[in-house]
């Protein structure tokens, strides 16, 4: 009997050693920067191309070949009038910068440089309604395909389809040719690989 309790106490003293373990392991790349890559609970920060964590690569999503195609447009849609631009075209418009971070459900947030068109100046473009929420239609298919921006974001100067990120074009992996980016929201609605945007 007694034996039994001493292998008892001795498992239970080992579970919680490899517990412990573990979550050191996992929150240890925050301070150990030779240990970040084993860090699986530990927020993300800077990695990724460009200085910016990815979770979705174009691969993943599969839009790599859509998103490289000489034929994209960027549609723009409101009240029955619809438009079309080039990656040229929305390069040409009026360019702004928003200095926001991104920020991941899964714990991690990155803050970084974006430029692009604002959205209100799409928005106007097309003569769609300031007052209207704005939905955002990805080249990818599924669940992260759609987000719909509240009309009060849309309306937000640093709101942006952005181009670049940290003063070069976009990856493909961050939404090459272009993605939204706005203040104060997740990033899994900051939806990459555009191809159209609605005024609803």
């Amino acid at each position: 009997m007694t034996g039994e309790h001493t292998v008892s106490r001795r498992a239970i003293l080992g579970g919680s050693v490899a517990a412990a373990g573990l979550a050191v392991v996992a929150f240890a790349g925050q301070t150990v920067p030779f240990l970040r890559w084993v860090s699986f609970l530990a927020p993300r920060s800077g990695e990724g191309p460009q200085g910016v964590p990815v979770n979705r690569t174009a691969a993943a999503a599969g839009v790599v070949d859509g998103a490289r195609s000489a034929d994209y447009r960027l549609a723009l849609a409101a009240d029955g009038r619809t438009m079309s631009l080039t990656l040229d075209q929305l390069r040409r418009l009026p360019q702004h910068e928003s200095d926001l971070p991104i920020a991941c459900v899964e714990g991690w947030s990155a803050q970084a440089g974006w430029r692009g068109v604002r959205v209100r100046d799409l928005v106007a473009m097309v003569g769609g309604d300031p007052d209207r929420d704005v939905r955002f239609i990805s080249l990818e298919r599924g669940m992260y395909g759609v987000s719909v921006l509240p009309a009060n974001f849309a309306r937000d100067p640093a709101s942006l389809v952005a181009l670049e990120l940290h003063g070069q074009p976009l990856t493909l992996d961050h939404g090459f040719p272009c993605r939204l980016i706005t203040p104060n929201r997740p990033g899994v609605l900051q939806t990459k690989w555009l191809s159209r945007i609605e005024v609803t």
